[in-house]
C-alpha cells in the first residue's frame, strides 16, 4: 500500500474546507488549522503553500489566507484573450510599444531586422495575468494609437493592416517567475509560470508576430487542437 504523506490529507481536508466556503472567506490561522487536524504547522504550512500556488487559496501578507476566485482562462491558439472572454473583462496595461531591432530568434523567424515590440500586462477581470511581448512584422504606422483604440492587437493587426492570424506555432513550458514577472502579476518571485513562444503568419504565408507571453500558472489552462489530413 502506498503511504499517503500527511501534508497530503492535511490538504484533503483544505480543500473540502474551500468547497464548503465562498471566495474571499479567511481560513482559520495556522496554529488554530494545526490544532484542529491535529497535525504540525510546519505540515499545514506546507498543504497552504501548494493550495496558494494552485490558485486555490489566496494569501495577503499581513492579513492572512482567504479561499480564491475560481477564475481559470482556457488559452486558444487562434484566438485572442478578447475574443475568447469579450472586451467587458479584458484590458491591458501597455508597459511599450516602439520600433527596434529584433531579436535573434524574431528576426530568423520574421524574417526582419527591425520590427514592432509590443509589451503588455493582459488583465482578467481585473486582475494581472499574464505579461505578453510580442514582436511584430511589417510597417504597422500609427500601432500604438490604433491599440490604445481597439485593445486587440489580432483585431487591430487583422482590420487596420490586413494581417490576420491563420497559422500558428506554439511551444510551451513552464518555468518561475522572476522579480519583474512577479511584480507585474502580482504574485510571489518563484510563483509558476506558463510559458508560450508564438511564432504566427497569415493565409499566404507572411510573417505576423514571434510572441513570449507569460501566464500565471495557478489560472490558464492551455488548449490545443489538431486534425489529421
Amino acid at each position: 500500500m502506498t503511504r499517503v504523506p500527511r501534508y497530503w490529507a492535511v490538504k484533503q481536508e483544505l480543500l473540502a474546507m474551500i468547497a464548503a466556503g465562498t471566495p474571499g472567506t479567511a481560513l482559520p490561522t495556522e496554529r488554530e488549522l494545526a490544532d484542529r487536524l491535529a497535525t504540525s504547522r510546519t505540515t499545514v504550512r506546507q498543504a497552504l503553500a501548494e493550495l496558494v500556488t494552485e490558485g486555490r487559496l489566496d494569501r495577503t501578507q499581513g492579513s492572512g489566507t482567504y479561499i480564491a476566485e475560481p477564475l481559470l482562462v482556457e488559452v486558444q491558439q487562434l484566438t485572442s484573450f478578447t475574443d475568447d472572454l469579450g472586451p467587458g473583462r479584458v484590458a491591458n496595461r501597455v508597459l511599450d510599444v516602439r520600433r527596434a531591432p529584433a531579436s535573434d530568434a524574431a528576426a530568423e523567424a520574421l524574417g526582419q531586422d527591425e520590427v514592432w515590440w509590443v509589451e503588455r500586462v493582459r488583465l482578467v477581470d481585473g486582475v494581472p495575468l499574464a505579461v505578453e511581448t510580442a514582436q511584430l512584422a511589417g510597417e504597422l504606422p500609427g500601432l500604438a494609437e490604433q491599440l490604445a483604440t481597439r485593445g486587440s492587437m489580432y483585431e487591430t493587426l487583422r482590420e487596420v493592416y490586413g494581417r490576420g492570424v491563420d497559422e500558428v506555432r506554439d511551444a510551451v513550458q513552464s518555468r518561475l517567475a522572476d522579480p519583474r514577472e512577479a511584480e507585474l502579476l502580482a504574485v510571489e518571485t518563484g510563483h509558476p509560470l506558463l510559458v508560450v513562444r508564438r511564432h504566427s503568419h497569415t493565409a499566404d504565408g507572411r510573417p505576423v508576430e514571434w510572441t513570449h507571453s507569460v501566464y500565471r500558472g495557478d489560472r490558464f489552462t492551455f488548449v490545443a487542437a489538431a486534425r489529421r489530413t
